[in-house]
């Protein structure tokens, strides 16, 4: 599944018309009764890491959350995401083998062994899908959409492909497991479009998505297509992308789609069957 985490849907929500607070809700709720229904053991959230975890100068392209416990917001984002508390059960055998599994890809990838901080990017999944109540372990996978040079849709995808190949290969036979990306759709945090979405690119995009093939998504929906959609935001449609590359080329089902201004983001998501 993927899913837009915009921290409207916590910090705002009730600024939104109720027709669109209804479809949000209902598509949230269509990722909680997936896990559920799912019976998945552990769930991976990837999502932009919003540059919370490191230094720019030493920035990594995908971190592996391997703690215990994860737990949120951190203290720093409570006054916009005005949420709750949360304590998650983490998995951090799965967490350590898939991190192991993935280090040859010539990308920076870590494994993290403490909490991490957690902004909007796993505290919006965990409060609008009611994960708490899902009875499921979380690895989150922060990611670099944001600092140069930021790895494309391809090397993206080809990560997500290696990622899916150890999750059915490597992991404890029986074991379920999901895929959520974070993030998107269309907006630009503090630039001069702050205040806009571009509807016509999260459709098209959504549309583009639900067609199936992964080769047009590629070639179309590239990083410089979607920061021209929203610069430092609308890229974090990567963790789609990773996603994409871990279940491959298949349709997918949109499960709604809502350009809010108060939200400051196009929001929408989306689920593919298996």
């Amino acid at each position: 599944m993927a899913a837009s985490h915009a921290p409207g849907l916590a910090g705002w929500f009730d600024k939104a018309p109720e027709a669109d607070r209804a479809t949000v809700r209902k598509a949230y709720d269509a990722i909680h009764d997936a896990v559920v229904e799912s019976r998945t053991d552990v769930l991976l959230v990837i999502g932009n890491d919003h540059v919370a975890n490191a230094r720019l100068n030493d920035y990594a392209d995908f971190t592996f959350g391997q703690a215990p416990r994860h737990t949120g917001p951190d203290d720093w984002f409570k006054p916009w995401l005005r949420m709750a508390d949360y304590d998650l059960p983490g998995s951090p055998e799965s967490a350590a083998i898939l991190h192991e599994a993935v280090r040859d890809t010539g990308l920076n990838v870590r494994g993290v062994e403490h909490n991490l901080r957690f902004d909007d990017n796993l505290s919006v999944p965990v409060h609008m899908a009611r994960l708490e109540s899902a009875g499921v372990a979380i690895v989150p996978v922060l990611q670099n959409c944001t600092v140069p040079p930021v790895p494309d849709e391809r090397a993206c995808y080809s990560f997500g492909q290696t990622l899916g190949d150890a999750i059915r290969t490597q992991l404890p036979d029986g074991l379920r497991v999901g895929l959520l990306g974070s993030g998107g759709l269309s907006h630009e945090p503090g630039g001069p479009r702050y205040l806009d979405i571009d509807e016509k690119f999260d459709r098209w995009y959504l549309d583009l998505l639900e067609a199936g093939d992964h080769e047009q998504v590629l070639s179309q929906a590239t990083f410089e297509r979607m920061e021209e959609a929203g610069s430092g935001g609308t890229a974090e449609l990567l963790s789609w992308t990773v996603v994409m590359g871990a279940v491959g080329p298949r349709p997918c089902t949109s499960l709604g789609y809502a350009a809010v201004d108060q939200w400051r983001c196009g929001v929408g998501a989306v689920q593919w069957h298996l």
